[in-house]
């Protein structure tokens, strides 16, 4: 029998989602939520609908939830699917602050219900190649360059450009994803400085982040939301001077193509831990708060020079 899956969320993500599982034997998507009239009136599937994610949980009782609200939503859609004893799939990043973030981990832990952050990136297909060869070599050092105008994938999302429901801007909603492929390759990190560009309204619109790993290998991540088109790479330096890198949009000739495989390989994984042991051991279980705290260091790294600047 398929897994009941329930959406929370009908944005600009949710089609991959729902593509998705679709495609997927294990799904069978069965609810969809949205507090937007005009959102659910656009729906085209058969799956039931909902204004409000609380009375999906109690009424379509689903195996396993997935969370595409804006970021400033994710703490209450996220506890309550918890408390239910529903298995989540949150958007990164899985709150808005890592103290949000640590309250879900704990709750999810307390309950024994998975909790999984969906880091897209690390589904795709370039970058687990590049994973693999890098296996078991040294690494001098990684660059992640996250590059895009963010008008162009806001698809009606302008919560993205408040920062108070975003968490900040290319920093708080694209770091965790780009942060995230450094930790594939490097393990644990620690932020050692940070350089960031706000527009009028606080936006951070550019960000230069450095890193270091546990054996000292060093890495970068450059962010830009006011890049002309879209740029999304990795490069990797090993100790012999092998340098390897990984186009993440290479083979995707369609705007966001990529996306289509990932968030498959994305519910293909989290179906394995709803229905085996409930153990949420997959890759994006426990990164989603450590991505949170790297982010907060290198806001915290950046905010003296930042008002510095100002002044």
């Amino acid at each position: 029998m398929p897994l009941r899956l329930g959406i929370v969320g009908l944005g600009a993500i949710s089609p991959y989602y729902l593509a998705a599982a679709e495609r997927l034997p294990a799904w069978e998507p069965t609810a969809v939520c949205d507090a937007r009239a005009q959102a659910l009136e656009g729906f085209t599937g058969s799956a039931a609908r909902f204004r409000d994610h609380r009375t999906l949980l109690a009424e379509a009782r689903p195996d396993a939830l997935i969370v595409a609200v804006p970021n400033d939503v994710h703490l209450p859609v996220c506890r309550d699917a918890l408390d239910a004893g529903v298995p989540v799939c949150v958007e990164k990043p899985l709150a808005l602050t890592a103290a949000e973030g640590g309250v879900l981990v704990d709750l999810a832990r307390r309950r024994g219900v998975p909790l999984v952050t969906a880091f897209h990136r690390r589904y795709n297909t370039a970058v687990r190649d590049l994973a693999r060869r890098v296996a078991g070599r040294e690494i001098r050092a990684v660059r992640v360059r996250y590059l895009e105008r963010i008008e162009d994938h806001l698809g009606g999302e302008d919560w993205y450009l408040d920062p108070g429901r975003c968490g900040g801007g290319c920093l708080a909603d694209n770091g965790p994803n780009a942060l995230d492929v450094v930790r594939l390759l490097l393990g644990d990190l620690t932020v050692t400085g940070c350089a960031i560009e706000r527009d009028a309204s606080g936006v951070d619109r550019r960000a230069g982040i450095r890193l270091r790993g546990r054996t000292g290998a060093t890495a970068k991540v450059e962010l830009d939301w006011s890049y002309p088109g879209e740029l999304k790479d990795v490069s990797v330096v090993l100790a012999d001077g092998e340098l390897l890198d990984a186009d993440m949009l290479a083979g995707h000739a369609a705007f966001k193509g990529s996306l289509w495989h990932e968030y498959e390989g994305i519910l293909g994984e989290f179906a394995g831990i709803v229905s085996t042991t409930g153990d949420p051991a997959g890759p994006g279980a426990h990164g989603g708060l450590q991505a949170l705290e790297l982010v907060e260091a290198a806001y915290g790294c950046a905010r003296p020079a930042a008002e510095g600047a100002g002044r």
